[in-house]
């Protein structure tokens, strides 16, 4: 028998436009990094930290989409939901990653030159399917799991996150879902005021070190936004859009606090920011409302192309960075040519969306997807 349709759910257009502002940020924060000379000189700081908005959004829109569908679905047809929202742009994300790949090179990734044409889609090819890459296999020098598409990293704990909740932590009670949080926040406080680097930045290797610091960084993140999710009761909050936004970017902008000599200053703000303010600013931004007009129609345009922007951006930054080296480029001369690539990852991101991205995913879930209510849930825009 097929699985019955599932009903249409209306979709929270504060959290897409949340998170388009979170994806912006990052691009900019990259292209400021491209500059910077240590993490206390880093211009738009904090914009590593998007990458934990984005888990604990994740976590409250996949409890939104899913915690109550489970009668009709399994959990192969949740995987291949997931497959369907996440797997195409990953993929054309790396065939991007190896279009650039050779434009790279230059003293700052040695190995590009190093590196023959089979071994770069051998690496590509295992991208593909979000198989992180081993060290032996890296290709730039940045040991990388995901070296044609850094930011892949996260992409992978999505997935990790995705599985234990479908196949673990769904089942779990409200009080249990509260202790693995808690535990959780412990883990990541641990981290921000024990990190020799004075901050949560990491997750990008198969490093021992690089994975604790990818589970820290999702695990309470994810979880805490299915909490909240259970636990929420939502009100009305007016301008709240606004306001949001302006918290998001605030946090990211944020420049380094604390000094050399105190560097788990900085650490504990990555970590209150994580535990306490991002949540807070999905709770409002969930509890308000757009009317129809210019904000919800920039509600829509952030939240489409959040997604391919962040994971299309990389190459160009990649591309960026390595020019900025070769020509001690400062921050001050490279703007110009930074506004032009921030320009081009946003219209990159469009064109993947609409001729890309779109049509795929239709095609997909006629194909792949043995019930319609895939088109329903396709509705909820704010998925991860």
């Amino acid at each position: 028998m097929q699985p019955a349709p599932l009903p249409t759910k209306p979709h929270y257009p504060i959290l897409d436009g949340l998170r388009g502002v979170a994806a912006l940020t990052v691009v900019a924060f990259h292209l400021c990094e491209a500059h910077a000379t240590s993490h206390f000189d880093q211009v738009i700081n904090h914009g590593y930290l998007a990458v934990d908005f984005f888990f604990l959004l994740s976590g409250f829109v996949i409890g939104y989409a899913y915690d109550d569908r489970w009668g009709n679905m399994t959990v192969g047809s949740f995987f291949k939901r997931r497959l369907v929202r996440l797997q195409p742009m990953v993929v054309l994300g790396m065939l991007i990653g190896a279009g650039f790949f050779y434009f790279q090179e230059s003293a700052l990734f040695p190995l590009i030159g190093q590196t023959p044409v089979w071994k770069m889609l051998l690496v590509m090819l295992i991208g593909c399917f979000m198989v992180p890459v081993p060290p032996s296999l890296d290709v730039r020098g940045w040991h990388e799991t995901y070296p044609l598409n850094g930011p892949g990293w996260s992409l992978f704990f999505e997935y990790v996150a995705n599985v234990l909740y479908a196949t673990v932590v769904r089942r779990f009670s409200t009080v249990a879902l509260g202790i693995l949080v808690v535990l959780s926040a412990g883990a990541l406080l641990h981290l921000g005021l024990t990190s020799p680097q004075g901050d949560v930045i990491g997750g990008w290797s198969l490093e021992s070190e690089q994975l604790h610091i990818g589970f820290a960084r999702m695990m309470y993140p994810f979880f805490a936004g299915l909490l909240l999710f259970r636990l929420a009761r939502l009100r009305a909050v007016r301008h709240a859009f606004w306001w949001c936004s302006l918290a998001v970017v605030a946090v990211l902008a944020m420049p380094r606090i604390g000094s050399p000599a105190h560097l788990w200053q900085n650490g504990l703000y990555d970590a209150l920011c994580i535990i306490f303010v991002f949540p807070g600013v999905i709770f409002f931004g969930a509890s308000g409302a757009v009317l129809p007009g210019a904000a919800q129609r920039l509600c829509r345009f952030l939240g489409d192309i959040s997604y391919p922007i962040y994971i299309t951006h990389y190459p160009l930054i990649y591309t960026y960075t390595a020019w900025v080296a070769a020509h001690k480029v400062p921050l001050r001369a490279g703007l110009p040519v930074a506004a032009l690539v921030y320009l081009a990852a946003v219209a990159l991101a469009y064109a993947c969306l609409k001729l890309y991205d779109e049509p795929v995913r239709e095609w997909l879930r006629k194909k792949v997807l043995s019930d319609r209510g895939e088109t329903a849930l396709h509705r909820v825009k704010s998925q991860a």
